[in-house]
């Protein structure tokens, strides 16, 4: 009796494994013929869709439209007639398996294989035909959207943002100076301001493009200008270096994630035959930026007059009224991104089917509206989402702290923008990152280190004039004379100024006494500028009202000698600073000269390609570079910069527009972000190499330049012709 009861129960097992098995394999046919009608269904004309019935069914997680498979849909004749017992019978038998059970002992009768039970290899290959799928509709849907009124909406407000990355890397030059005078930064810490800048922005440009692939690119956009527009608007203000440094670091770190993001966002929302133009427009806000930066240091920072004071401790110099003012472009930018709605394609990307398909309802209505036909309907229903990959996070249990669950966070976070960053140099991207990188080095290693090497040296040929004209005076004997002018670009040596002689209300500007006797004199009401007296004896002598202090008496004798009111601190002063007006009006001029570079790249980047752009490009600035020989004058140094600059634009340009094209829509921003930094390391590079050859010798730098953008321009020869693909 019991032998028949196990026969019988193994019978009634082997039956129950019979139908499953059956009722399987007819779900897996079913799917099968979805998939195949899905891919017919893709690649006909989206007029079609308006046919449809079913107008609410038209997502559903997965990828699989229209179609959800149900218990009745899986039922199939080797089940039927089972009464509730069986059923009840099936449950149990279904129930949590133990180890030696398969994975088809997880799936229920009638149901397809889910996602949980798929490796990651199936899950990844999948999702790959689904982009690839999703690129071709996509690019049939904003064409049908059309290129309007909401695209040049949009082209403005991410504009603004570009121009805020163009004034902060000219603020830099401005400021520095002006700002280092007015701290008194000795010339150890000089030159820390411009290399944290650009610490910042390398290390925002990676943060901030990989957060856009995770969070979003207006998101990213929106809270990386903020915490720019903050942090530059706050060291407006600050008297201290070192916080002033701090502030301008987090300002970098802000502003560096505009470049990746600005270019990932508006290239998502422009059809294949308008990409390349008018992300080349875009880039003219980089050069206005310029510009806007140049003319406000112009009108302000020489304009010493323009600044108050709160007692000793605090100076508000008119460099510092420049800074607040270059910050509007990006609060500008700020205020206009909150109007603007998520890129639709990252949307899609990250599954969010309703709220993409909201947007480009949108963008089409608005473009309809402008074009005077309202009534053209939107008539795509259903469009391609990638299967989502749940990645998989150990955390803590014990995170009931509020800084815990934050450190939590934030470490997820980086770790998922780290993945993302090494997934760029996987297959099928690899070889395109690694000839991106050397062509991204090379082109910002000889731009910035040249951009820096030509004002040096134009100010290096302007103090070698400068000295040429400076006149001697020795051997003189002044005694009850009052001097009330200006000294300027003097040297005074052996000279006695005695009985009553008196320096009055007067300015002393490149004037240095050397070995020389002060007796009986006063010195009131005095402003200097690289003044020094050396070796000189000062006795009886009362100084009032000066900025004369013991560091500017070196090896000096003072003998009964009295300071009333002395002017500490560093003393900044434009007046009649012909220098200070002429570095803005070279950089003026540079920055204005890629204007018809960026004109003609905008013209011909969809008719020329971009690769023979930026080959061309880079092979003619460095040969450019060869000019510098014969640049011996201010002038024809300045003709050499505006050449040099007017050539390479139309490289930067074609080199943004074949990035954000070579990489796929969940990697742009982050491929883009890591190879921006890479840019800002090769620039502090540059200056560093290039600065230290000031002076010494033309024909390094001159090979030099030439040499990395000819091998650069050769490189991006290399890369694959993107002008006819989709956006992947």
């Amino acid at each position: 009796m019991e032998e028949t009861y196990k026969d019988r129960t193994s019978l009634v097992k082997g039956a129950k494994d019979i139908a499953k098995e059956v009722k399987r394999q007819a779900v897996k046919k079913v799917n099968k013929a979805v998939d195949k009608a899905q891919d017919g269904y893709t690649l006909r004309s989206y007029s079609r869709f308006q046919d449809e019935e079913d107008d609410d069914d038209y997502y559903v997680q997965g990828g699989n439209y229209g179609v959800e498979a149900n218990d009745d849909e899986g039922s199939s004749e080797a089940t039927e007639g089972h009464d509730e017992d069986d059923e009840i019978y099936e449950g149990e038998y279904q129930g949590i398996p133990n180890m030696g059970q398969g994975k088809d002992g997880m799936v229920a009768l009638g149901q397809p294989i889910r996602d949980e039970y798929k490796d990651r290899h199936e899950l990844e290959t999948e999702r790959k035909a689904d982009e690839e799928e999703l690129a071709q509709q996509y690019e049939l849907i904003i064409q049908e959207c059309g290129h309007g009124r909401f695209q040049w909406a949009l082209f403005f407000v991410l504009g603004m943002a570009l121009m805020a990355d163009g004034v902060e890397v000219f603020v830099v030059g401005f400021v520095l100076p002006s700002a280092e005078t007015d701290m008194c930064i000795p010339n150890s810490g000089s030159g820390w301001l411009g290399d944290i800048v650009y610490l910042g922005m390398m290390v925002g440009a990676f943060f901030w493009g990989g957060l856009a692939d995770k969070v979003g690119r207006r998101q990213s956009l929106l809270i990386c200008m903020s915490v720019n527009g903050f942090f530059a608007f706050l060291s407006s203000f600050v008297q201290g270096y070192g916080f002033f440094l701090f502030c301008r670091l987090f300002s970098g770190f802000g502003i560096g994630g505009a470049v990746p993001t600005v270019f990932s966002y508006f290239s998502e929302v422009l059809a294949r035959e308008k990409r390349g133009e008018h992300l080349s427009w875009l880039c003219m806000f980089w050069m206005i930026g310029g510009i806007y930066a140049s003319a406000m240091a112009w009108a302000i920072i020489p304009h010493y007059g323009w600044s108050f004071s709160m007692g000793s401790a605090y100076q508000f110099h008119s460099w510092r009224v420049f800074v607040i003012v270059c910050a509007l472009p990006c609060v500008s930018s700020v205020v206009a991104l909150t109007f603007m709605p998520e890129s639709p394609r990252f949307l899609l990307e990250v599954g969010k089917h309703d709220e993409a398909w909201m947007i480009l309802k949108q963008i089409h209505d608005t473009n309809m509206r402008a074009r005077g036909q309202p009534e053209k309907v939107f008539t795509v229903n259903r469009i391609k989402t990638p299967k989502q990959i749940d990645e998989l996070i150990e955390i803590e249990s014990d995170t009931g702290t509020w800084y815990r669950r934050c450190v939590v966070r934030i470490r997820t976070e980086l770790y998922g923008i780290w993945l993302t960053f090494m997934r760029c140099f996987n297959y099928p991207v690899k070889d395109n990152t690694i000839k991106l990188t050397a062509v991204w080095f090379t082109l910002s290693f000889g731009y910035y280190g040249l951009s820096v090497w030509f004002p040096d040296v134009i100010k290096h040929l302007q103090s070698d004039e400068y000295a040429s004209r400076v006149k001697h005076f020795r051997n003189e004997e002044v005694s009850h004379f009052v001097f009330n002018f200006t000294l300027e670009n003097q040297i005074h040596s052996n000279g006695e100024y005695i009985n009553d002689s008196r320096f009055v209300m007067m300015k002393f500007k490149s004037v240095t006494f050397e070995d020389s006797l002060f007796m009986n004199c006063v010195f009131e009401d005095i402003t200097s500028l690289n003044t020094y007296f050396r070796n000189c004896t000062f006795v009886n002598t009362t100084f009032y009202n000066t900025d004369l202090e013991r560091y500017k008496f070196v090896d000096s004798e003072l003998i009964n000698c009295t300071f009333f009111h002395v002017r500490t601190g560093c003393q900044i002063s434009f007046d009649d600073d012909y220098s200070a007006y002429w570095i803005y009006f070279v950089n003026f001029l540079g920055t204005l000269a890629v204007l018809p570079g960026n004109i003609v790249s905008a013209l011909l980047m969809d008719r020329i390609g971009r690769l023979t752009m930026l080959g061309g490009s880079m092979v003619l600035s460095g040969i450019s570079c060869f000019f510098l020989w014969f640049g011996t004058s201010e002038s024809m140094m300045i003709g050499m910069l505006c050449l040099y600059n007017g050539l390479t634009i139309s490289a930067w340009n074609s080199l943004d527009v074949i990035t954000v094209e070579l990489y796929p829509t969940d990697r742009r921003a982050t491929g883009f972000g890591f190879l921006n930094a890479l840019c800002k390391a090769a620039a502090v590079l540059g200056n560093l190499i290039f600065g230290s050859l000031v002076g010494i010798t033309k024909a390094i730098p001159i090979l030099l330049a030439s040499t990395v953008l000819v091998c650069g321009g050769l490189v991006g020869l290399r890369l694959p012709d993107t002008r006819t693909q989709v956006l992947m």
